[in-house]
């Protein structure tokens, strides 16, 4: 007989985030009503962060698999095959709800989590990065939100002992009110010692491991799952806390108990915490799971069941463990001073069973409680794309005064201020530090080895087009990675959206989809894992549409890595892909956002078969040792990614864009798929005899200064003294 102490009202209902159809299906299944803690359980596993509800049949349209992907989405984190019996293994998770209500330990666990998502797989972390979206810079949180944000991302990141290698700061204001904090982490594993979560074996220990277990984030999934409004504040105990030395100390226990042979299956204690971790264990094994709470190590005095399976106490692991090394593997976990216990057992029978004080307060079909979550096919309707813009319509500006007053801007200043409280070094791998087109790392062990990798999206593209917001999204990811020299191997996601129940919200979701599996397909890019956050909205008003996409790619040898600043004076500056006109596309621009506060017109169309041909090219330049620096244009045009690459190196260039050039749509349009290229004088009379893509010379390096097309030449200095400003100032006023 199942205690129920708590009667089940509907408002206790509504409160876990389960609509009345939700909750019959739940009478339904189990032909009773639940406990209170049953009901927890239920809410826990139904709702939309961990079961997918509303995105799950769209996510099943995007390319997975490829010659390289060993494991897809379905684990801890995609693996995928770098050669030479090693793997990289990587994923992006967002935990944005938390870090609006608190922002040091919302970001912090933030960190911690998704490199818990990382070694629970066995692999060791080799690098860190994080995508954040803030509101306007003048809102009166939003200072406050950085600078917690910031700090606990290097708080638990340095601390830990992981590089930040990249990632993207964006403000607007439409974040005012629910801010993102997506973190990405990636390690390194053999690829014969995989670890993953299914459940194997009848009767076998379920054993406990990790910190203990506190109140801190019970219900943290659930209230995820949920819009905010004006009662914020009163979800801040919904936020975890977390120890960056306690989880050290867990990822070395996990590898020397994974190096022991002891471990048949373990899973992270990370969004609903036991409750989540046993069911998906259990299930995946075709297993029942019996759990006894009182053995369950606690920090806190008489905490109720409910509490202990919602808990989202940081660095704690659950795993089911070979009995005869169970003797090796307690003494491996008081080693390094952590909890170890045994609190159950796997099952042949099928249900999820919770004991406390001797009774049964819950038991449930194990299955069911995942395979049988609500799963909608939501109503949308597909989003209007504007209409084009005339260059009429468009406002002139000095081409000089607009390029100081957009690298001097909130969204195109330097990051510095941000990744300088970031260890940036540490492990002593990283070959580039951030600021330019994707960190790289060298894989250790090997001699010539490197990664890439990179975090992209423009939310403004993505909601003028979500569909090609999302091909965009992706094919910037892809073009970071190739412009260091890396073959892009494989994507993560993190889909950053509105409330689904609002059918143009789900419109674009459901649009950006499309446009990110139309990419990977072109790409040869699969999404190997990721995550969904919805209902990112306060008082009704939604985000901006925010598919953000991280990626990895490989580089054979490192010695021929790109880099963005100008190698030297006297190199000829090269504009590859772009066949028509060196630029055209203000619509969505930086241009038009930044210096007029517009926001009209349709994004840059993406054609991706150019995207993969020019990609292609320009990584050969890379590894032929033609090319001297590479960048990629994003935000900001050419006349941007021109003065990055000065910045960069302290050397000027002259540049001309020809007469038939319109200078401001040349420097400022956003077309896609292009790269700046130097090479020397020598390498360009021979390459360009026979270029087998459009590349188009319009100038030479050289000198202090920059100079654009017909307008007056800038200092170099000048333009790092505005670019570096902006971020120091805003935060110290």
């Amino acid at each position: 007989m199942i205690r129920n102490d708590i009667p089940i009202t509907d408002d206790l209902v509504a409160s876990h985030g389960l609509k009345p159809d939700e909750y019959q299906r739940i009478l339904d299944l189990i032909g009773r009503e639940p406990s209170f803690t049953e009901l927890g359980i239920f809410s826990a596993m139904w709702n939309e962060h961990c079961s997918y509800k509303s995105s799950k049949k769209w996510l099943k349209t995007l390319p997975t698999k490829g010659p390289r992907v060993i494991q897809g989405p379905g684990e801890n984190a995609g693996v995928v095959d770098i050669g030479d019996g090693q793997t990289v293994i990587f994923k992006m998770e967002s935990h944005n709800h938390p870090s609006y209500i608190e922002p040091y330990q919302g970001a912090a666990t933030g960190v911690g989590g998704i490199l818990r998502d990382v070694f629970t797989m066995g692999a060791r972390p080799i690098a860190a990065m994080n995508a954040l979206r803030f509101g306007e810079p003048d809102h009166t949180k939003t200072k406050h939100l950085v600078s917690g944000v910031v700090a606990g991302v290097g708080g638990y990141g340095n601390s830990f002992g992981v590089p930040t290698v990249g990632g993207e700061v964006q403000f607007d204001e439409r974040y005012n009110g629910n801010i993102l904090v997506n973190a990405f982490a990636a390690g390194l594993a053999d690829a014969d010692k995989i670890f993953l979560s299914e459940a194997k074996g009848v009767g076998l220990p379920v054993v406990y491991l990790g910190a203990k277990t506190g109140r801190d984030g019970v219900g943290g999934a659930t209230m995820a799952s949920a819009e905010f409004d004006d009662s914020i504040e009163e979800k801040r105990p919904t936020v975890q806390v977390g120890d960056p030395f306690t989880e050290k100390c867990l990822l070395e226990a996990c590898l020397e108990l994974m190096a022991s042979g002891a471990v048949i299956a373990i899973q992270d204690m990370g969004a609903a915490g036991l409750t989540c971790s046993a069911v998906e264990m259990g299930a995946k094994g075709d297993l029942g799971i019996r759990l006894e709470l009182d053995k369950v190590p606690v920090r806190e005095e008489q905490m109720s069941a409910y509490e202990m399976m919602l808990s989202e106490s940081q660095e704690r692991m659950l795993m089911v463990l070979r009995p005869e090394k169970e003797e090796e593997a307690q003494a491996i976990f008081h080693k390094w001073g952590l909890d170890f216990a045994i609190v159950g057992e796997t099952t042949d029978d099928l249900r999820f069973r919770v004991i406390h004080q001797g009774e049964e307060v819950a038991n449930l079909p194990i299955k069911e409680l995942g395979d049988e979550a609500p799963e909608y096919d939501r109503p949308w309707v597909a989003p209007k794309v504007p209409e084009p813009l005339a260059r009429e319509d468009v406002a002139d500006m000095d081409i000089a005064d607009a390029l100081l007053k957009l690298v001097g801007s909130p969204n195109l200043s330097s990051r510095r201020w941000v990744w300088e409280q970031y260890d940036t070094l540490i492990q002593g791998n990283s070959l580039q530090l951030p600021g330019g087109d994707a960190g790289v790392t060298r894989v250790e062990g090997h001699a010539t080895k490197a990664l890439a990798f990179s975090s992209d999206v423009n939310p403004r593209y993505c909601e003028a087009d979500p569909f090609e917001g999302g091909k965009q999204a992706v094919a910037e990811c892809w073009r970071n990675i190739t412009a260091t020299g890396a073959l892009p191997l494989a994507a993560t996601d993190n889909l950053n959206f509105g409330n689904p129940e609002r059918p143009e919200i789900m419109g674009q979701l459901v649009h950006a989809i499309k446009g990110i599996g139309e990419a990977c397909r072109a790409l040869d890019f699969p999404i190997v894992s990721g995550n969904v956050s919805l209902y990112n909205e306060t008082n009704g008003r939604g985000i901006l549409p925010t598919p953000t996409i991280a990626g990895v790619g490989l580089i054979d040898d490192w010695s021929k890595t790109a880099r963005v600043a100008f190698a030297a004076e006297d190199h000829e500056i090269v504009v590859i892909g772009a066949p028509d006109s060196l630029g055209s596309h203000l619509g969505q621009s930086a241009y038009l956002r930044e210096l007029f506060g517009r926001n009209d017109g349709p994004p840059p169309p993406v054609d991706l078969a150019h995207e993969k041909r020019v990609g292609d090219h320009v990584r050969k330049l890379i590894r032929d040792g033609i090319a001297t620096a590479v960048h990629d244009c994003s935000d900001g045009g050419l006349g941007v990614a021109l003065a990055e690459m000065a910045m960069a190196s302290g050397i000027g260039a002259i540049v001309e864009t020809g007469e038939a050039q319109d200078e401001l749509a040349a420097f400022y349009g956003e077309d896609q798929g292009r790269y700046v290229v130097t090479m020397t004088k020598a390498a360009f009379e021979t390459y360009s005899a026979n270029p087998e893509v459009s590349a188009v010379s319009i100038g030479t390096t050289g000198g202090t200064s920059l100079k654009l097309g017909n307008a007056r030449a800038i200092s170099v200095e000048q333009l790092k003294r505005t670019h570096e400003g902006w971020f120091p100032a805003f935060m110290d006023n």
